[in-house]
């Protein structure tokens, strides 16, 4: 029989993995993991846990890891701060050696007492560095103090004049769904040409960002999974945003889409309100091809400088896209042979990227894989060129990408990345007062084990990735940077635990990053926030996002005045998972989550709904009385009926916000009803499907729009006067409806 000594508990072994054995709820109470639900992580993390035997096994392969005996493969650091080396692996007296990024060289010597931490004095240099101590090579990922920012894209835009570079005024963007964008001979979906477009056009009237949904790479053999947030690989594009003639020509993409005999239904689909996006895709993936065969063809057979421009970009690119590329391939051959889509229920070998049989199957169909590799590189010309023509209109900081919180675990992401990231566990959300049954959403991510030992090789490839073709990325969810809600496959989302991550390691690789590619960070921090993470956020020149219906009154009655939002946040009137304006005036997400019995029955016995209505209309002239002691709207004026919106109103006053940069929906500038998600919902409400009701240029041409549009900036300028003027303490709690 195994005694089990008093520290050898599942609950131990939990606690020194990174999970959080208790947790206070939304109600403020404290809740107890149960140990099934921590043992059942533990195991999914690779730490065995059945008996006493085990669990110590696997409490001394964790201390292993954090001893200190032996350097972990990187470490952060600051500028200007000194670097604290675990004590185990230096001896006072030895020598070390710093070779930086730019090929300078620090000697020295520890002299640290003995039974102190030595340390390394501050490099002042940002990049990643190696230092070579006791024949040990470790990275120092030294970062600067914060990221990019605001003030910093304002100031290179104007680096040639002193004068317009000394203040930032407060800036302004549009939001956009990629997918939702109209243009003529789109073939049913949003594309890079016109997010090109829409970047131009709204340049031109003021906007110096265009924030986007996510463009991260689905899945190819299977169209019918399209939701932006539940990515196949958050390293590579969406290919179904690529327009066929992008480089090739019009003539060209003309001659594919005869040659598939598809000229019929791509015009059919275009016509459409709601995305097809099954058939959507897999004309666009056919007239992909032919434009590949004839690039085979002409193009590489002869190596002209459009074949050699792609050799470069897979060069580049290297192993992480060739894994890509090959999964795709795996994938449909998998389902073209009735297997299934998940790689997990592959055959063996196949479940392995370095494996003999993937690699002999790339070789037998390197056409295939070369396909997509061909693809991957129409996206990212086509990504690239949209950021590009954005800067080159004018904006400060041009696209904003959107990182999402997670990957599908059965994409390609986790198959090439498998050592990094969780298994057979989900992300999500416990319950709390918006959603009592909690959030499972599906997805997986890194583990924070595996990004020490590895040296968070991953976290930066992704970073880079997000940051590639945009002046900015959106991150989903940061909190999660701290800790995220883990879920094991298959059980109630209410049986999950929280999973810490090393957050101050992740908060300087993003600053990092951010510097290296000029470009600013954005975190979604709306929920149940941790006492004193907005500071953090703050101290690293991540920007936070503050939503309009959220904002509430510090005396918890009605809404902030404009001068009152946080400064150092982004401002927005809504998001994609909640209402619009007009959407929330008239009530019509109250509607639909009554239709798809979201409502909760009422003690009372009221109808759920009217009773809801009942308090919109309350909320309705609480924003309308802020809207008017803002002096956006008519003083002595009763608010406006549920179906006649105060958009311009709602766009004025979000515009009077003092932070750094304020966007607006391309729903809201257009007084849409709709909104693009239904968090909760699958197929009962067309997420992820709504398309704009006209092309690009005829948008433009509104003059509602542009109206819109000119008010919105001569209120943002009229903003700098608010901006020095003392804000309130940032809230610590608004519901997060982020759900994939």
């Amino acid at each position: 029989m195994t005694t089990r000594r008093p520290g050898d508990t599942i609950a131990t072994l939990a606690t020194r993995a990174g999970f959080e054995v208790e947790w206070q709820d939304a109600h403020h109470t404290t809740q107890h993991v149960p140990e099934k639900t921590l043992a059942v992580l533990l195991e999914r993390m690779g730490l065995q846990c059945a008996n006493a035997t085990q669990i110590r096994h696997s409490i001394a392969a964790l201390d292993a890891e954090t001893s200190g005996r032996k350097m972990l493969p990187l470490m952060t650091a600051e500028v200007g701060r000194g670097i604290a080396l675990p004590l185990a692996a230096v001896k006072s007296g030895s020598h070390y050696r710093i070779e930086l990024e730019s090929g300078s060289i620090i000697d020295g010597r520890f002299t640290s007492p003995k039974g102190e931490e030595a340390l390394l004095a501050p490099i002042d240099e940002p990049g990643y560095h190696t230092l070579v101590i006791n024949e040990q090579r470790v990275t120092l990922a030294v970062a600067p103090s914060r990221c990019y920012t605001v003030d910093d894209a304002w100031r290179t835009l104007h680096r040639d004049d002193a004068s317009a570079a000394a203040r930032t005024p407060p800036l302004w963007g549009v939001a956009a769904q990629l997918y939702g964008l109209r243009r003529s001979g789109d073939g049913g979906i949003g594309d890079y040409s016109a997010l090109a477009r829409i970047a131009v056009e709204s340049a031109q009237r003021g906007a110096h960002a265009l924030a986007v949904s996510p463009t991260h790479a689905m899945f190819s053999a299977e169209p019918h999974r399209f939701s932006p947030y539940s990515p196949s690989s958050r390293l590579w594009l969406n290919v179904t945003h690529i327009d066929p003639a992008a480089v090739f020509g019009a003539e060209a993409a003309r001659a594919a889409l005869e040659s598939v005999k598809g000229a019929d239904a791509w015009s059919a689909l275009e016509d459409l309100s709601l995305i097809d996006w099954p058939n959507a895709v897999a004309l666009k993936l056919k007239v992909l091809r032919a434009l590949y065969e004839h690039f085979r063809a002409h193009d590489r057979a002869h190596d002209t400088p459009r074949a050699l421009e792609f050799h470069g970009f897979c060069e580049r690119a290297g192993r992480a896209l060739e894994d890509h590329a090959r999964f795709e391939a795996l994938q449909a051959a998998q389902l073209a042979q009735g297997g299934d889509g998940h790689w997990r229920n592959w055959p063996d070998a196949l479940r392995d990227p370095r494996s003999p049989e993937v690699e002999a199957f790339a070789e037998a169909h390197r056409d295939e894989v070369d396909f997509h590799l061909f693809l991957q590189w129409l996206a990212a010309k086509g990504l690239s060129h949209a950021q590009h023509v954005a800067n080159e209109a004018g904006m400060a900081v041009g696209l904003i990408a959107d990182l999402a919180v997670g990957c599908d675990s059965a994409g390609s992401h986790a198959w090439s990345y498998r050592d990094d990231m969780l298994q057979g566990v989900s992300v999500g959300a416990p319950p709390d007062l918006f959603n009592q049954a909690g959030q499972a959403w599906g997805l997986t991510t890194f583990s924070p084990r595996a990004m020490r030992t590895q040296g968070f090789s991953a976290f930066i490839d992704m970073l880079r990735a997000a940051f590639a073709h945009a002046g900015g990325i959106r991150i989903d969810h940061i909190l999660g940077l701290r800790r995220l809600w883990l879920v094991p496959e298959g059980e109630s989302a209410r049986n999950g635990a929280y999973l810490r991550y090393p957050l101050e390691d992740l908060l300087r690789l993003i600053a990092l990053e951010s510097w290296r590619h000029r470009a600013i960070v954005i975190g979604e921090d709306l929920g149940t926030v941790p006492p004193g993470f907005r500071e953090r956020l703050d101290e690293h020149g991540i920007a936070g996002i503050r939503v309009l219906w959220f904002e509430g009154a510090t005396d918890g009655k009605g809404f902030k005045p404009p001068r009152e939002w946080d400064r150092n946040a982004v401002g927005t009137t809504t998001t994609h998972d909640l209402p619009t304006v007009a959407g929330w005036w008239r009530g019509s997400d109250i509607t639909w989550r009554n239709r798809i019995g979201q409502t909760m029955a009422r003690a009372d016995g009221r109808d759920p709904e009217e009773a809801a209505q009942e308090e919109r209309a309350n909320d309705r002239a609480a924003l309308w009385r802020a809207f008017q002691q803002a002096g956006v709207a008519a003083p002595h004026v009763a608010a406006p009926p549920p179906d006649s919106a105060p958009v311009d109103e709602a766009l004025a006053f979000v515009a009077a916000t003092p932070g750094p940069l304020v966007t607006f929906p391309l729903e809201d500038l257009l007084a849409l009803v709709d909104q693009p998600n239904l968090p909760g919902s699958i197929d009962e409400h067309p997420n992820w499907r709504r398309r704009m009701s006209v092309p690009i240029d005829e948008m433009f041409d509104d003059g509602t729009l542009n109206d819109r549009l000119l008010a919105v900036d001569r209120a943002r300028r009229a903003a700098a006067s608010v901006s020095a003027t003392p804000s309130s303490a940032p809230s610590t709690a608004s519901p997060d409806p982020d759900t994939p």
